[in-house]
Formats: structure tokens, sequence, C-alpha cells
């Protein structure tokens, strides 16, 4: 802990800290060490004493769509849930990596800004959205990225454009090198504020009576596999409602597994491995986790 307090403030930094309490799926064991850096310079720091220390570094941001194993996870956890500042300069919007990305949604609407209503109920962090490529009803995030500011894992900073980043279904460079995502910067066009509203209010109709809002959850837990829908090949396993523990497949969308009572994440990774064998046998299709897992 030391190491860390000549560098960061001492009110960021916390020890043997639940991740459930920063998770959507609220679960998961303690982190070590987690930090809630607010600045460039701070993310910098810890990055280059856990390099000079070897101490294992993570980095979450709003913690939408992971689990954390229940046994949490060893050395520093970085959560940038409080760098989260967003700017407008004409047709572009920069937004720090642990801003929400449906406020990112909602500056745009206030200003006028077309593009961004994908986004508008997609959970979680500008930072994490970018490196999953998150999309929604139509609209993904490769469609309105520009510029991604990141910090290389030798602690240099490295502005990416579009084309730089890999960008495809639920994937990008992210996945595979290890940046650390700081702003991206979007690039919109001018609309008429009424008609963006409209397609907002639709968007947020369609999410809300069709997912379940109602209990904590990872969002959608699999990948979209080609040519099909996850929901229906789960209820066509007769596999909507089961539960492992306190984890149940959503009865409202199979897509998604909720928290219904005190889940562990071990409940979650064996639904998860029952789905999995259930869909492969009847259907000889693999199904691949979009979710992240984290931790030991």
């Amino acid at each position: 802990m030391n190491i860390f307090e000549d560098h960061i403030p001492l009110e960021k930094l916390k020890l043997n800290e639940p991740l459930k309490d920063h998770t959507y799926i609220k679960l998961g064991g303690k982190a070590d060490i987690l930090i809630h850096p607010t600045t460039k310079e701070e993310i910098m720091n810890i990055l280059a004493i856990a390099k000079k220390h070897q101490i294992p570094l993570t980095v979450i941001g709003k913690g939408s769509n992971v689990i954390i194993k229940d046994q949490g996870v060893r050395g520093v956890t970085i959560s940038l849930s409080h760098f989260d500042q967003i700017k407008v300069c004409d047709n572009k919007i920069v937004a720090q990596s642990g801003s929400n990305i449906i406020d990112v949604s909602r500056i745009a609407l206030d200003n006028s800004l077309t593009g961004l209503e994908f986004a508008c109920g997609i959970p979680g962090s500008t930072g994490g959205a970018l490196y999953m490529n998150a999309g929604a009803y139509g609209g993904q995030m490769d469609e309105v990225v520009e510029r991604a500011l990141v910090l290389t894992k030798d602690g240099e900073l490295l502005d990416m454009v579009r084309d730089d980043m890999k960008l495809g279904y639920r994937n990008s460079i992210f996945k595979t090198d290890q940046y650390i995502i700081l702003e991206v910067e979007f690039g919109l066009k001018k609309g008429n504020k009424d008609v963006i509203s409209s397609i907002m209010q639709d968007l947020t109709f369609k999410r809300e009576s069709k997912q379940p809002l109602e209990y904590p959850s990872c969002g959608s837990v699999f990948k979209r596999p080609e040519g099909h829908y996850v929901g229906k090949l789960i209820q066509e396993c007769n596999l909507q409602g089961t539960r492992i523990g306190g984890a149940e497949i959503s009865r409202k969308h199979a897509g998604f597994i909720i928290n219904a009572d005190h889940a562990t994440a071990e409940d979650y990774l064996e639904l998860i491995k029952l789905i999995k064998k259930r869909v492969y046998d009847k259907f000889n299709i693999e199904l691949e986790t979009e979710v992240i897992i984290l931790g030991e």
C-alpha cells in the first residue's frame, strides 16, 4: 500500500475492497488494492509502480459486463469510474473512459448531435463500450468513434485512430493488446433534437420492456452466433428460468442471467457451462461468452 500512497491521495485507495460493490452484477470477491484515479497522471503513476514492483494490474470501468470470481483479484485493481469528464467541441465529443456511455449519448442529444442514439440504454463506461465495440438496435461504437487516447503497457501515451483499433463484432485490439483506454473521441453529425429524442425514447422503451432491469445482471452473457438469437436457442433448450444457486436464466429475456438471490460467481459460471453444453448438444452451436471474467 505504501508504494502507492506517495503518488495517489489516500482517499482514492482501498484495501481488501469487495468488488461486488463495484459491479452491476453485485457479486465477486475482494480486490487486494482498489484505486479510483481521477487524472491521467495518477493512472500513469499506478501503471509505473505496478510494473516496477511486478504487481499484477487489473483495470475495470463501471463493471457492467464483468463477472469477478469469488476469490477476488490479486494485486492492484484500477477502477476508472471516477475518471469521467466529457467535453463537447462542435460536432465532436471527447469522453474520458470512465464516463457513462449513456451520459455521452444524452450530452449528444443536448447538443443536437446524432449518431449515438443506440447507446442511450447501454450500461457501463465509454472505455468498456469501446473495448467491447458495444452496440444495440442497429448501431455500434465503430460507426461513431474517431480516435482514442490510450496508455501502453510500457506507460507511453498513444493516439489511435479508428482503423488502428481492429473493431469487429464485440471485439477490438484492446482485448488482445494491453492498452488502457483513457479518452474516446466521437465524430457525430448535427441533427434535429426532437427526432433524436424520439428515437432515444423509443429505444429506451424497447429495452425496459424486454430486459430484466429489475435484477442485477451482467447484461448479455453470450455473443450472438451468426444467423441465430441466443435467447431463442436457450428457450428451445427449455432452460429459461433454470437456476443454479442464486443465479437464474431470466424468464423475461433468456439471453440474460440475473442475480436472483445472493448468487456467487461460481453459480454464474456453472450456469454458463450448462447453457453452452445444452445448446451445443442440441444445435451443434458453440456459444462464445461476451461477458468478461476476471479474478481467481
